[in-house]
């Protein structure tokens, strides 16, 4: 560990794409970013922050959009800090990392959005944090640390019913060890069930990847597709390989997600998890009878 308790790992440096529209959630994201919609008491991307910094991650470049200036006043020093123990928290996590900020031009999908990094990335080896995915445990420093045994990229992938694969880019793979596969092919909303293993929103990408964007053309809704380029790098021979999340992830791009993170989270809460379980009980008791 260094000082502030960051990990010492080869990864140090976070991509974290947050100009995506949330029309999803219109009319709240009309004028409202969906990475500040409040989780109980915390939004969105503070959470990605932490899970960023809590992997050893300590330089992030957020690529927003129109509209985000919410984002980089929340993630700004607070004057309220000596005053609220919750708030010099998260103060320590912002002065231990180096936050950078570009907008994506034209909304033309997570692959265009990627392309933004490739200054920041430089040489290295990055990981990428989708700007409205939470996960727990922490997804991300379980990517670096198949990193570091392949020294190849990692995805991060989950188990899905069938009927949804149409709405996820998916993997199919050979096992090589309990929950991590050797990728063979990827495919993004595929209209067949390929599979049943689901990509989501974390990645530890190398610097070439974008090399493999500038020539990958708009795939899926007419967007640059990151799934396409990875696999492209795929099929050049290069090893790639997927981590299966054991554990929770709340995609809070959509609303069913949105509600069961706030429940979920709440629940497990010191503060707040004794009163929803009250008004749970009660709202049951009062349906029921």
């Amino acid at each position: 560990m260094v000082p502030g308790g960051l990990l010492v790992t080869g990864v140090r440096k976070a991509v974290i794409p947050a100009a995506g529209l949330g029309v999803r959630f219109l009319p709240i994201t009309k004028a409202q970013p969906k990475e500040m919609l409040p989780v109980v008491n915390k939004p969105v991307i503070q959470y990605v922050i932490e899970e960023a910094y809590h992997a050893g991650l300590d330089q992030i470049l957020l690529i927003t959009g129109k509209h985000k200036r919410a984002i980089e006043d929340h993630l700004d020093r607070s004057n309220l800090s000596s005053e609220y123990p919750v708030l010099r928290e998260f103060d320590a996590i912002l002065d231990a990392i180096s936050l950078f900020y570009t907008r994506q031009k034209v909304q033309a999908g997570l692959g265009d959005a990627i392309r933004y990094a490739e200054a920041f990335v430089d040489d290295e080896y990055f990981a990428v944090l989708l700007g409205d995915n939470i996960t727990f445990p922490n997804c991300t420093r379980d990517l670096i640390a198949v990193h570091q045994r392949y020294n190849a990229p990692v995805i991060a992938i989950e188990r899905i019913s069938p009927d949804r694969v149409k709405n996820h880019g998916v993997i199919v793979g050979n096992e090589v060890e309990p929950g991590v596969y050797r990728i063979r092919e990827m495919h993004e909303k595929p209209d067949e069930p390929l599979s049943d293993l689901a990509i989501i929103g974390r990645y530890i990408l190398p610097p070439e990847i974008f090399g493999y964007l500038s020539t990958t053309e708009r795939g899926h809704g007419g967007e640059v597709q990151l799934t396409d380029a990875i696999h492209a790098m795929n099929r050049d021979g290069r090893d790639i390989y997927a981590v299966l999340h054991i554990g929770k992830r709340f995609d809070l791009g959509n609303n069913i997600d949105w509600l069961r993170a706030n429940l979920e989270i709440g629940l497990e809460d010191a503060e707040v998890g004794r009163d929803i379980n009250d008004w749970i009980a009660g709202y049951v008791g009062r349906r029921s009878g």
